[in-house]
């Protein structure tokens, strides 16, 4: 399933080279919302993957960006 957020990027990190094989790249963006008069700022980081590292090449500091992302994870067990 995919997803997609807008918002304001306020970091982009420098590209990892985690080992010989795998390489990665964080970016941060602020996405604000109004509900009921009231204002909520999230601050959400990224990972970009292997040869999707060079897309935030093009991104701007404060440039406002439409992010698709899926979402993965591990099953998470108590100690």
């Amino acid at each position: 399933m995919s997803f997609e957020i807008t918002g304001k990027v306020i970091e982009i990190y420098n590209t990892i080279q985690v080992n010989d094989r795998f390489k990665k790249r964080e970016f941060v963006i602020e996405r604000t919302e109004s509900n009921n008069g009231m204002e909520f700022t999230d601050n959400i980081k990224f990972q970009l993957t292997q040869d999707r590292c060079n897309l935030a090449d093009n991104i701007g500091l404060n440039e406002e960006v439409k992010v698709n992302f899926n979402i993965r994870g591990n099953k998470w067990e108590r100690d």
